[in-house]
């Protein structure tokens, strides 16, 4: 019960989020492309009113005038949307998915002890510290650097690169992944909690003034959005690679997030380009090259049935059952004991479904070692080696 329980505070936890995470993109990306296709008003009366900018569209059978203002308008509305909530929302509710799967069981899904055997405690400490020191270090960096957009964006670019090889090296591979979009997630939500918002009120403050507002804040807040935008697909990814095992399970899984990341920077850029006027089709081409670059490197090698050696027993179902019974059975069953229901609909319960998932349960158990998840059950590498052998040698009934 505690498991279905979990399970289902999981999906209304994580519905919610995507609903928050598709409003903010949406509007984020909305306004990026508003702000890059604007045109000067061909009205006079319009620039001496203050408009800066104006677009037509022709959506949903009307016809819209967006505007853009550098000064307050001659009469400021009451009702002044600000795009804020859609951020915060996101950032709660991602926050929340992320204690209730990962920050409740530390032991399952953030510690692989291959790769720093480290307590629960220091677990979930080190995972919030990660996300504390993501923006702390971030913003110091754009405070120090911020006249200096271009070195300030190889700077930030190095420190994702630092930031992804250590939370590679601290945390299991699915977790660091996570982890690292978490991180780059709570830097897009604290430059508009922090920074875009708070600017745009003193500039809203002095314009209805009549004073001239500080530009320092318009610059401040264009260059967040800017860093927002760009953040925003390696942050989908890093989101949606729980069930890519073949990705966070690599060796060099750093190197392949940060691959997949440039690839998602590059196309959004085609898109922010294109909305100022110019179609750079190389750039979304070198990302489409770079995912299939991390696509050749993660393959794995092709399995070879090997011919069993004159003294040496077959390996069938019935011998790797056991192990699969008292380390894979828990999830993996009709009646799970460990989770709600079986993760992907897999079922290993009879002898039938073992040779239905034989490929599966190859894959993850000794390929790429993703399953048992944190190896919460403790499958040994003899185990691994008993299911190789049993797949290698023709999965045999």
């Amino acid at each position: 019960m505690e498991g279905f329980i979990t399970d289902w505070l999981n999906l209304a936890i994580r519905w919610f989020h995507v609903i928050a995470a598709i409003a903010w993109i949406g509007e984020s990306f909305y306004f990026v492309a508003l702000d890059n296709s604007l045109k000067p008003p061909t009205d006079p009366n319009q620039r001496r009113r203050g408009v800066f900018g104006e677009l037509w569209h022709v959506h949903g059978g009307g016809f819209y005038n967006m505007q853009k203002y550098t000064v307050a308008p001659p009469e400021m509305p009451d009702d002044l949307h600000w795009s804020k909530w859609p951020s915060y929302t996101t950032w709660l509710s991602g926050f929340g998915l992320f204690t209730v799967l990962y920050l409740f069981s530390p032991s399952t899904y953030l510690i692989d002890k291959n790769v720093l055997d480290m307590g629960p405690v220091v677990a979930v400490a080190s995972a919030l510290g990660f996300l504390a020191a993501g923006w702390i270090v971030y913003d110091s960096l754009c405070r120090i650097l911020g006249n200096k957009d271009k070195v300030l964006g190889i700077c930030v670019g190095v420190y994702v690169l630092i930031a992804a090889w250590l939370a590679c090296h601290i945390f299991a591979g699915r977790a660091a992944y996570l982890i690292m979009g978490a991180m780059l997630a709570t830097i897009m939500s604290a430059n508009v909690f922090f920074v875009i918002i708070p600017g745009q009120r003193k500039m809203v403050d002095a314009m209805l003034k009549g004073e001239t507002p500080n530009p320092i804040y318009g610059k401040r807040g264009k260059q967040r959005s800017v860093h927002n935008t760009y953040f925003t697909l390696p942050v989908v990814f890093a989101m949606l690679s729980n069930h890519y095992a073949m990705t966070y399970t690599h060796p060099y899984n750093w190197a392949v997030l940060l691959v997949i990341m440039l690839a998602g920077a590059l196309i959004r850029q085609f898109f922010v380009m294109r909305h100022r006027g110019q179609v750079l089709w190389y750039l979304p081409l070198v990302g489409i090259a770079l995912m299939f670059g991390a696509l050749f490197w993660t393959m794995p090698k092709p399995v070879v049935p090997q011919a069993q050696a004159a003294n040496a027993p077959v390996v069938r179902v019935a011998d790797i059952a056991p192990v699969l019974q008292q380390r894979c059975v828990a999830c993996h069953s009709a009646h799970p004991t460990m989770m709600g229901s079986a993760p992907a609909g897999v079922l290993l319960d009879t002898p039938d479904e073992i040779s239905q998932n034989a490929q599966r349960i190859y894959q993850q158990a000794v390929t790429l070692k993703a399953m048992p998840l944190g190896n919460v059950t403790h499958m040994t590498d003899d185990e691994r080696m008993k299911i190789a052998a049993w797949f290698q040698g023709g999965a045999v009934k």
